[in-house]
């Protein structure tokens, strides 16, 4: 039997088309850097501060593999702008000890949601890394226990004012 040189490479060309193309996983960008004050979450009412933080920063839990560098970045980032607001200065700390024998109720329920934000970014972060490979779930544990306690705190204070540092951090 023969078969002509037209047809094998013919028969090739169809072969190589048919086969498998490349999968290449999709990264998703989901945010954008941004201040401080846009994406704070002290100022309000206690009560829900787990659901503003999510909104604040939409990532699609249910694929965290997926996340984009540059979002992982930004949730670090962010990060480390709430802890400075808890901790630098102009924050939590510096005006809770300003107000002296004041009422600091709603400053420190603001510090409290501060502190969900801070956490949730953290175990946000932590996930994301040990879905893309890099797990250290010992860690993800302490932090998650710390988020809940937090939570906790900023339910038990539902529907008290709530006060931010904005006003005084800048957190550039």
């Amino acid at each position: 039997m023969y078969f002509s040189p037209a047809t094998i490479l013919l028969g090739l060309v169809a072969l190589s088309a048919a086969g498998p193309v490349g999968t290449k996983t999709r990264v998703k960008r989901a945010l954008t850097a941004r201040p401080y004050s846009e994406f704070q979450v002290s100022d309000g009412v206690a009560g829900n501060a787990l659901a503003e933080v999510n909104a604040q920063f939409p990532i699609d839990t249910s694929d965290l593999a997926s996340v984009s560098a540059s979002d992982l970045q930004i949730i670090q980032d962010a990060r480390v702008t709430a802890e400075d607001a808890e901790t630098g200065t102009g924050g939590f700390n510096d005006e809770i000890a300003a107000a002296g024998d004041a009422d600091t109720t709603a400053l420190q329920n603001g510090k409290i949601k501060n502190k969900v934000l801070k956490l949730q970014l953290e175990v946000l972060a932590l996930q994301i890394q040990a879905a893309q490979g890099d797990a250290d779930q010992a860690k993800i544990d302490e932090e998650t226990t710390k988020l809940n306690n937090n939570i906790a705190l900023d339910k038990k204070a539902a529907g008290q004012e709530s006060v931010g540092v904005t006003a005084t951090f800048n957190g550039d």
